[in-house]
């Protein structure tokens, strides 16, 4: 049975955690209540800090094929275009100029790794970001990184645990841009004011969607500002795994991601 319009949800959705594990498998019955939940007309789309070109497979795998997808943390979304080569096109795009906190970062963290990644996509990186996917990427000295128009920077140490991250990370008094720290020692930064929420609100009003009818799932810090925006007047649901205050910033927790916890979520929409 399909909703009907009005019954419909805009469907959000963090990939790493949330619909893939570590090793990037996606259980089955995730696919399946994915899937099943587009075939009853909610509009399923992904939100992720992932660039485009490792976003796209996910699609591919999950089956969908929504009208606009979340990428960069928000600094770019991708829209569904028929005479695009490949099939979709640039919706928007936000990019800066990271020489300012490039420079401050390494400042504090001299040891650091460093990846910039460009509105295209293409990805300038230093010597030691070896467990990043580095495919359209080049390596480059730290001073190539700068002047650059990026999308998203990110920086890693494999100098400290999170702990001491967080603290340096709080020293750094990062501002005029967004920031998030993962699970482990690396920091991910998009322009200011750019994050997950605002690229899923200017989809939501294009989509002509109320704030009523969206639900966003994930379980990463960089999840946050998505989990206000949805828990606004929707719904917003974090994943067993996340930390305590991603949990926090959430209304509902789902499983964990060993459980497949994503699939109960989506099979309680209408």
């Amino acid at each position: 049975m399909t909703a009907a319009t009005d019954e419909r949800w805009f469907v959000a959705l963090d990939v790493d955690g949330t619909i893939m594990h570590e090793d990037e498998s996606i259980d089955p019955v995730v696919v399946e209540a994915v899937g099943a939940a587009a075939d009853r007309g909610h509009l399923v789309t992904l939100a992720t800090g992932r660039s485009w070109s490792t976003t796209r497979p996910v699609l591919e795998h999950l089956g969908l094929e929504p009208e606009y997808v979340v990428t960069a943390n928000g600094a770019i979304t991708m829209r569904r275009d028929p005479s695009s080569p490949d099939g979709w096109s640039q919706a928007h795009v936000e990019t800066f100029d990271p020489t300012d906190v490039l420079m401050r970062i390494r400042d504090e963290l001299p040891g650091g790794r460093f990846l910039v990644e460009l509105a295209d996509g293409y990805r300038l990186f230093t010597r030691g970001m070896s467990d990043w996917n580095l495919e359209r990427a080049r390596e480059v000295e730290f001073e190539g990184l700068l002047g650059q128009p990026a999308t998203r920077v990110v920086a890693t140490s494999v100098d400290h645990d999170l702990d001491e991250f967080f603290g340096l990370v709080e020293r750094m008094g990062l501002h005029h841009v967004s920031y998030a720290i993962g699970w482990t020692a690396w920091l991910d930064i998009a322009p200011d004011g750019v994050n997950k929420a605002t690229a899923l609100e200017r989809v939501r009003g294009w989509l002509g969607v109320p704030l009523r009818r969206v639900i966003a799932v994930g379980d990463g810090r960089n999840d946050i500002e998505m989990f206000h925006w949805a828990g606004a007047a929707g719904r917003a649901v974090a994943m067993g795994q996340a930390p305590a205050e991603v949990v926090a910033a959430a209304h509902e927790r789902a499983g964990r991601i060993e459980e497949a916890g994503l699939a109960a979520v989506l099979d309680s929409l209408p």
